[in-house]
């Protein structure tokens, strides 16, 4: 068997691996899901109406309008939480030790989890919007090639953010450390324009906002979606997931092949 067919065939079988631990356990991923959700729905019908007369709007359906894509992208960084403390558990239970006295693909490890990641973040994405378009989101003016390029931002922001959480995940000594590490994923949507624009932010923290992954990514989102001013903040968006991306590869291949200590 070459060197390629062992790397997909080992890859397939951690991918499956994943997803049977996925199924089997759901109460983290539900638990993370969750809070982009109770988010929505707080801020449409608790805060909706004030939030939609601060941006300009007309009335809350602005609001869910200009809400629902950050959301969209925050779901992506909740979800791969539960990648760094999957991670972390297989590095802290043994199972990795195992996989390092078999013969199969080193790499295969890592690339199931990042597979599976991405694969359980789009699906979390497809359930968050199905709340957004129950709760009053439409996206009409969308034409198809601008709903390919929205699907295109997701997948590539899942695997960018995968990647760095596969790396909180190496680097962790048990579960709750991964999980601690990898809060700036949740964090970071806070801070940035998925709930106001940065310019209606204070001025010393605009550029905290602004120089961050998840705004232009939202911003770019919100354009492709609702036909708003893309910019600059398309290649921003794509500079920033590509460089992530490479960034966690590296790190995590490091930390894996790494001699354990």
């Amino acid at each position: 068997m070459s060197s390629l067919s062992l790397a997909v065939r080992d890859s397939a079988t951690m991918l499956r691996r994943n997803l049977l631990h996925a199924r089997r356990y759901p109460s983290l991923t539900l638990n993370l899901l969750l809070t982009p959700i109770m988010l929505l729905l707080l801020f449409v019908y608790i805060f909706g109406d004030v939030m939609s007369a601060g941006i300009g709007g007309g009335d809350r359906s602005d609001y869910i309008a200009y809400l629902v894509p950050g959301l969209l992208l925050m779901t992506i960084g909740s979800t791969t939480i539960g990648t760094a403390v999957s991670v972390s558990n297989d590095m802290t239970e043994g199972i990795i030790a195992r996989f390092r006295t078999m013969a199969i693909h080193r790499g295969s490890v890592l690339i199931g989890h990042v597979i599976g990641s991405v694969l359980q973040s789009i699906a979390s994405v497809v359930l968050v919007g199905a709340v957004g378009v129950a709760i009053g989101f439409r996206s009409t003016d969308a034409t198809a090639l601008e709903w390919l390029a929205a699907f295109g931002l997701l997948v590539l922001f899942a695997l960018a953010f995968t990647w760095i959480a596969v790396g909180m995940g190496l680097i962790s000594p048990n579960a709750e450390a991964a999980s601690n590490n990898a809060l700036p994923m949740i964090l970071l949507p806070l801070l940035s324009s998925a709930f106001v624009p940065v310019e209606g932010m204070p001025g010393w923290f605009q550029p905290i906002a602004e120089y961050q992954p998840f705004t232009p990514a939202i911003e770019t989102l919100r354009g492709l979606l609702l036909g708003s001013e893309i910019g600059h903040n398309g290649w921003l968006a794509v500079a920033w997931c590509v460089g992530l991306a490479v960034l966690g590869y590296f790190w995590s291949a490091s930390k894996f092949n790494s001699d354990p200590k």
